[in-house]
């Protein structure tokens, strides 16, 4: 009686090699990977999408070598901003909350007023 093979886990083709392969190739051991991981890729993918395009709007807002502007949340939203996600939060020593994606920022001060921020990176 001749001892099972194994066999590939995405195209089925018989394994040579090490007891213990589960691929035939790098192709087929990234299509399994891949497709297990879709669903979770899929959704990361669309909250890093929605992140980049509020660090982008942020940016836009601010003029060239300025760090900081005063701009009505209204705009924001009129641009597509989405304010329920950001990459952190800083709280200085008075309290106030900054909210940030990536380096760019705003806290909320008076009637629906922002003050957009830019954060020099640490490294």
């Amino acid at each position: 009686m001749e001892p099972m093979k194994k066999r590939c886990l995405t195209c089925d083709k018989p394994l040579k090699g090490r007891t213990d392969k589960k691929f035939c190739d790098d192709y087929c051991r990234n299509t399994y990977n891949n497709q297990r991981n879709s669903d979770q890729n899929n959704y990361v993918r669309h909250v890093n999408q929605i992140l980049r395009k509020n660090r982008r709007l942020l940016a836009q807002q601010l003029p060239e070598n300025d760090t900081m502007k005063k701009l009505h949340r209204e705009k924001l939203l009129l641009l597509g901003f989405n304010f329920k996600y950001l990459t952190h939060t800083y709280q200085t020593r008075q309290g106030k909350v900054y909210y940030f994606v990536y380096e760019y920022g705003y806290l909320a001060i008076e009637q629906d007023w922002m003050l957009i921020v830019k954060h020099k990176p640490e490294f």
